[in-house]
């Protein structure tokens, strides 16, 4: 029972009956963390980590929390959702267990493990939530530091409305420019370069960024004076705290067991970053992890004695209910009597949702079963005597159901008296996985009307007004449209805002659409990207740019960890459409002339990825990808802005399809798969083989590697020449062959063929510098000549001699 008492004098009056709630929130995350621990160790889960040793902290962080802010924190963040009401008891367990019921375990459905939070940022329909109304969280990551750069984008979209309010019904008021943007991150985590590059970008920018650091003493088994300058992140950022007449952060330091000084620490940094848009780091030290890093190890093996006796006497939650006693708020028979409570519904809520999670394929369980009385009557099998040891497993699982269930139609698939029972067998099968796969194998990408897929094309059209201009232009002006018609458009990065970009795509953007649409960044590309995680999940558009396709590789954890999952990981509850401008493939040398498809075909499933031959078809993926809620990338090829191209007549209108390979040029004897630049290649390699020998080639342009050919346009050609080489600037074994495994496996195209299928990458090594360099390294015209030259030869030995 919580008795009123008189208000403490603190500068923040807390009541007794704050402080007897927050101790019970406390006191009930302490418990969750114990019985989730011993539920791994029991072998009922499979792994856990936990907020033990934080609650006070999290619980006086929460408190300055408002609706329309977000949330961008780690994996122990537990009392700091249990405080705000976005985590109950009976969801932490569904989490630890996997449940892949969305509405017992929303946050994750089982995709991800436990203490990764979300929450909606988009409806069904594709259209952004109500989220100024609302507590917000960003869906968590476990990459170290990983979530403090799109921190950065989630600050700015506050300071944008702030400063321009215009804005706000182009966002659905979702915005109101007053929001902070809460982080929290573990001591040891800012060794990360992300975590400075974060810093300093919000520094620079001043935008409403608050980031709790708790300083435990170790990362996970390494002491602090082997991970931080100084043994104090608050003294190495000493060099950005903010002065008069300069930007910077505001620096605040409290101890994680200080109930009182907490509460009064965050309300003071919270108010100061949410009136005056300045970043604020909390080092929140002396805070213990009474159970060490994860259920994977024991902190006993690394700290002293003299460690773990100050940890018991310094753990936040029993400081707190010292300061009760203290203060006189509290008796004991009072806290005994919370504690009680607590523990109760933290092994009730336990319970709760192990029970749901075995129920959860208890139909399937019981059909199954009375497949096997049947078959037990007909057989000596014990099926059902042996299935019960699949079901009595201490972790019951869906592999080890279906694992029986297909083992045992191996057994009995010769036996001609048990072909009815084999064949509902196979059908329970089928069913299990198709259900299965729904909790684990869908929402890669968006799949309603707001799904890039379903977004109708439009060709391109000129009028007589369409002259020849450079490739720059064209894409410059298309730019100009889109500005007009998206006010929540937004684009920016290195060299981007004045300048225009160093390929001058953006040229003239700035001064017509203002600052805060168009700006330069710092070099750091991690937060680029972060900046435009950020600012897609609250309703903004942004293009981030990255100068070089190179590039990506510092952005690359971003990209691969976050955009990439995001819909994944959330089920489809959580958008980030960002669109990634970049341009690459041949120029000059090893690092401007890059091609890594195989890096980013294989991280970035969950992105599309646009590949396009020149400025006018990229300009056609901006104008579709806006219209949808898709993440992707689009690679502008380097040449292109310097080479002339028609000025198309519908700037902003025209779209090119996703996964919609372009026939270039129509042949009979070979199909020729490529993209980007080296259509141009193909084109011109298509005239010389018909001119020499009359060889008849039919070029392919991709146009999108992810996804690729939705319609098997190239099996079709494929059926027409039994012929087929891929061509492309990765490496070999990149994105040549997984183009070649798209086509041989997926479309079946091996059947049509009358000679082995080719690839003509790159070469292994980066290319060098010079024309000569990029001539010896990449693909060109005389390479691809030959290869169908021989590619003929072989059918045709004796028309086709050798070269």
């Amino acid at each position: 029972m919580i008795i009123e008492k008189t208000a403490l004098t603190t500068k923040k009056k807390i009541s007794t009956k704050e402080a007897l709630e927050d101790y019970y929130i406390a006191y009930l995350s302490r418990q969750l963390s114990i019985l989730g621990r011993r539920e791994v160790h029991n072998g009922r889960a499979h792994f856990g980590i936990f907020g033990d040793g934080k609650e006070v902290a999290q619980i006086a962080y929460a408190k300055t929390f408002q609706k329309g802010d977000w949330r961008s924190g780690y994996y122990r963040d537990q009392t700091f959702m249990l405080a705000l009401g976005l985590l109950q008891p009976e969801e932490f367990f569904s989490m630890i267990y996997g449940d892949t019921d969305e509405e017992i375990n929303p946050s994750t459905a089982g995709r991800n493990f436990n203490n990764h939070f979300s929450t909606p940022n988009i409806n069904e329909e594709g259209e952004i939530k109500n989220l100024a109304f609302q507590y917000n969280s960003a869906s968590d990551i476990s990459s170290t530091a990983g979530q403090m750069p799109r921190l950065l984008g989630m600050a700015q979209a506050s300071k944008i409305v702030r400063q321009r309010p215009d804005l706000k019904n182009n966002l659905n008021n979702n915005v109101t420019g007053n929001e902070v943007a809460f982080g929290s991150i573990g001591d040891a985590s800012t060794s990360e370069g992300i975590f400075f590059e974060t810093i300093n970008a919000a520094g620079v920018m001043q935008v409403p960024l608050a980031v709790a650091v708790y300083d435990d003493g170790f990362g996970i088994s390494v002491p602090i004076d082997l991970q931080t300058t100084k043994s104090s992140i608050s003294e190495v950022l000493k060099g950005f705290e903010k002065e008069e007449e300069t930007n910077g952060i505001k620096i605040l330091k409290c101890k994680g067991w200080d109930y009182p000084g907490l509460i009064n620490t965050f309300k003071e940094g919270i108010d100061f970053c949410r009136k005056n848009h300045t970043p604020v780091v909390f080092h929140i030290y002396e805070v213990t992890q009474p159970q060490g890093h994860s259920t994977s190890g024991s902190h006993e093996r690394y700290k002293t004695k003299e460690r773990l006796a100050w940890e018991n006497e310094y753990d936040s939650v029993p400081q707190m209910r010292k300061w009760l006693l203290e203060t006189g708020i509290a008796d004991v028979d009072m806290l005994v009597e919370i504690e009680k409570s607590a523990k109760k519904h933290a092994k009730d809520a336990k319970n709760i949702a192990w029970k749901n999670y075995t129920d959860g394929f208890l139909k399937e369980r019981e059909i199954l079963k009375d497949i096997l009385v049947r078959l037990d009557k007909k057989t000596e099998l014990q099926s059902l005597r042996r299935f019960e040891k699949v079901t009595k497993k201490i972790f019951p699982t869906r592999r080890s159901h279906v694992s029986f269930a297909k083992r045992l139609n191996l057994e009995i698939h010769l036996i001609p008296d048990l072909q009815e029972e084999r064949k509902e067998l196979q059908t329970w099968i089928k069913k299990f996985e198709e259900r299965t796969a729904g909790f684990y194998n869908s929402n890669l990408y968006r799949t309603g009307k707001d799904s890039a897929l379903n977004i109708e094309s439009n060709p391109v059209k000129y009028d007589d007004g369409s002259v020849d201009v450079n490739g720059s232009e064209v894409v410059n002006k298309n730019f100009d449209i889109l500005f007009q018609k998206y006010p929540n458009l937004v684009t920016f990065g290195e060299d981007t805002g004045k300048l225009g970009g160093v390929n001058q795509g953006m040229k003239g953007m700035q001064a017509k659409f203002g600052i805060d649409r168009v700006s330069d960044t710092g070099i750091r590309e991690a937060t680029i990207i972060g900046q435009g995680i950020g600012l897609a999940m609250r309703g903004f558009r942004p293009i981030a740019e990255i100068q070089y396709l190179d590039y990506l590789i510092y952005a690359q954890s971003q990209l691969s960890d976050d955009v990439a999952t995001l819909q994944y990981r959330t089920k489809g509850k959580q958008a980030a459409p960002l669109i990634v401008r970049t341009r690459g493939h041949q120029l000059q040398g090893i690092w401007h002339a890059g091609s890594p498809m195989q890096m980013l075909l294989g991280s970035l499933r969950g992105m599309y990825l646009c590949v396009p031959r020149n400025l006018t078809q990229a300009a056609g993926f901006y104008n579709i990808l806006l219209e949808g809620n898709d993440p992707a990338i689009v690679i502008e090829p380097l040449k292109g802005y310097n080479v002339k191209e028609k000025l198309p007549a519908n700037h902003g209108e025209y779209k090119v399809p996703l996964g919609v390979p372009e026939i270039m040029i129509e042949g009979t004897d070979v199909t020729v798969v490529t993209y980007a630049w080296n259509v141009h290649h193909a084109v011109k390699a298509a005239k010389l083989l018909q001119d020499f020998k009359g060889i008849s080639i039919e070029v392919i342009d991709v146009q999108t590697l992810m996804p690729f050919d939705v319609n098997h346009v190239i099996l079709e050609s494929v059926k027409k020449t039994n012929k087929v080489i891929f061509m492309d600037e990765d490496v070999p074994g990149g994105a040549s062959a997984y183009m070649m495994q798209k086509v041989m496996e997926e479309q079946k195209a091996f059947n049509y063929l009358d000679t082995a299928p080719r690839t003509l990458p790159a070469r292994e090594h980066r290319p060098a510098y010079g024309i000569d360099g990029e001539y010896f390294s990449k693909p060109n015209v005389e390479r691809l000549f030959r290869n169908v030259y021989e590619m003929m030869r072989e059918v045709e030995p004796t028309k086709f001699p050798e070269l």
